[in-house]
């Protein structure tokens, strides 16, 4: 018989997380985590699922809307423009705490 998984809020929690963060470093596919998912869910005891299942469906809609959160819209990026370079020779030179004093009068 297969070992069951343990479900709890936080362990649905990361196990999407997980597989998330595999499709977004490229390390699994849109198939494998289809894949990982239905054996995941294998493991599951079947009197145990409606929790599961629940617990998944909250992940997954908070994900959603995080993700919602963060899109821009579009027209509000800027192309990334990096700062103008600064020539060596072109720095301002900083004085020494002495020179400050000497240069203000304050001896």
């Amino acid at each position: 018989m297969p070992q069951e998984v343990s479900i709890s809020y936080q362990a649905v929690k990361s196990k999407v997380y997980k597989l998330i963060d595999a499709m977004v470093e490229g390390e699994k596919s849109e198939a494998e985590v289809q894949e990982s998912m239905r054996r995941w869910w294998a493991l599951i005891h079947p009197a145990d699922r409606a929790v599961a299942q629940k617990y998944l469906l909250t992940v997954l809609e908070k994900t959603y809307s995080s993700l919602g959160a963060m899109t821009l819209d579009p027209a509000a990026l800027q192309p990334f423009k990096p700062p103008r370079e600064i020539e060596p020779g072109k720095l301002p030179k900083l004085q020494s705490r002495t020179e400050r004093t000497h240069a203000s009068g304050a001896i």
